[in-house]
């Protein structure tokens, strides 16, 4: 059930949001031993929780007794807080990101953290140190990630609506995997605060739904200045009665982007997209993107270097996971070569190397400077077009293990995707028609800065006349 459907019924009082609580805990317990979408559950707390809410007037919150999950690289009070990784088993949050508050304040209720891979460098949440998360729509699939805790409990029904994070298309990957709806907000537009840091730069916190307007709802309230994050934003923040005005907008098509690596079926249901956008009255135009193709790598090192020096805090010293050593050097080699997995320790690697004496010119600022002419390439197509359209992804989820040895293969998967963190705008996956296999065709819609509103209206007239879904 939808989070407005769920409001109407909680404010009627037609139910009570221990019934609430109570049910969507039941299909967690059903359920997880399949899927592994959850790293945490907090049953207990939950239940405390709607009771205390049951004795308040439901008008007095926008999210009255809404089971809300989140993923563990985001801070919730007095919670632990894994960002999937052995090297954080234990430690507990003292204090939550502003965007949970935010929830919390007008009740919602946390049910869980999800998981996640680790510390979200990953697009298939298989580089968990909690096992992976298998998808919703096939469990012999992978999830997408990093987000894919996330997006699997929202699916599946064991949480109404999730909290992702998105470095470089890890909430929209695993919401196209699973058939959701996922938004990354523009870069600054929430606040960061609590979220633990990957590649700084990039990090957007936003949330996954079962549709448009769930997703737009969560959208207006954890959005916001915040002085808690030097990176906030003061603009206003739309109404959510203000977003959706079913208006034509002329649409940016980058076919370039579109190379023979996308998957046939993924290829007709893009250009089924566009005939549909055009049939509704819209105005669509091919542009030129002319440093896309370099995005991927630019991405690479840029999130590298930054996961690098970000990565540094975790020593074993003064909080998480901690080796034995006979002296400092010892337990700080021991506690990072233990407690980090493959994956992240790939990361480490690269980014150490881009940013050491004698490389740190020839590829960090390099793909700095690139990723400057990317920027003033969607700056330009911005001023002909409201909103850009491509495939979210270019092949659909592959089975679970299947690429865990190819992580250049892996990586392709965000190839669309990485485009909004690198320029920092705001995107969002809808799910537009049910492919042959079982999974979805989805479309991005990125749109202009601090302009999500537009992106939702557009993505609501296509979810909501798509009659597969």
């Amino acid at each position: 059930m939808s989070v407005l459907e769920l409001l109407k019924l909680l404010r009627k009082k037609e139910i009570t949001p221990y019934e609430v609580i109570s049910e969507y805990i039941k299909v967690i317990e059903e359920k997880e031993n399949v899927y592994n979408a959850f790293i945490n559950v907090y049953k207990e707390e939950a239940i405390k929780r709607a009771l205390e809410l049951s004795k308040s007037n439901p008008e007095e919150y926008l999210l009255y007794g809404i089971p809300v999950a989140v993923k563990d690289n985001i801070a919730v009070e007095n919670m632990e807080l894994t960002c999937g990784s052995r090297i954080l088993l234990g430690f507990k949050s003292p204090y939550s990101a502003t965007a949970v508050r935010r929830l919390i304040n007008e009740g919602a209720i946390i049910i869980g953290k999800t998981n996640l891979d680790e510390f979200g460098m990953g697009c298939s949440t298989e580089f968990s140190y909690f096992g992976p998360t298998r998808n919703a729509i096939n469990p012999e699939y992978v999830a997408g990630g990093s987000s894919g805790g996330s997006a699997v409990a929202v699916k599946i029904g064991e949480c109404a609506i999730s909290l992702g994070s998105d470095t470089g298309g890890s909430i929209r990957q695993p919401s196209a995997f699973n058939g959701l709806v996922g938004l990354k907000p523009t870069y600054g537009r929430v606040s960061r605060y609590g979220l633990v840091a990957f590649a700084s730069s990039l990090d957007q916190i936003g949330p996954i739904g079962l549709n448009v307007k769930d997703v737009a709802y969560i959208w207006t309230i954890i959005s916001g200045y915040d002085p808690k994050d030097s990176t906030s934003v003061n603009i206003q923040v739309e109404k959510f009665e203000e977003i959706f005005k079913f208006k034509k907008y002329k649409i940016g098509v980058p076919r370039d982007i579109i190379t023979d690596d996308v998957d046939k079926e993924i290829k007709e249901g893009f250009e089924y997209a566009i005939k549909k956008l055009i049939d509704m009255g819209h105005i669509v135009e091919n542009i030129k993107l002319n440093y896309w193709k370099y995005a991927l790598s630019v991405y690479h090192i840029i999130s590298s270097s930054e996961a690098s020096s970000n990565l540094l805090r975790y020593d074993g010293i003064r909080y998480g996971y901690r080796a034995d050593g006979k002296d400092l050097m010892e337990i700080y080699f021991k506690t990072r070569s233990e407690g980090f997995g493959d994956e992240v320790k790939r990361r480490i690697l690269i980014g150490t190397f881009c940013l050491s004496y004698g490389y740190y010119d020839e590829y960090y600022i390099k793909a700095s400077k690139v990723r400057r002419l990317l920027k003033e390439d969607f700056i330009n197509a911005f001023k002909n077009v409201d909103v850009i359209i491509t495939p979210t992804v270019p092949t659909f989820p592959w089975k679970i293990g299947e690429r865990i040895d190819d992580p250049m293969k892996m990586y392709l998967a965000d190839i669309y995707t990485v485009l909004a963190n690198l320029v920092g705008i705001p995107a969002i996956s809808v799910p537009i028609k049910k492919a042959s296999n079982g999974f979805y065709i989805n479309l991005q819609i990125m749109g202009n800065y601090f302009r999500e509103a537009d992106i939702f209206d557009l993505a609501e007239q296509i979810f909501y006349g798509n009659n597969s879904i």
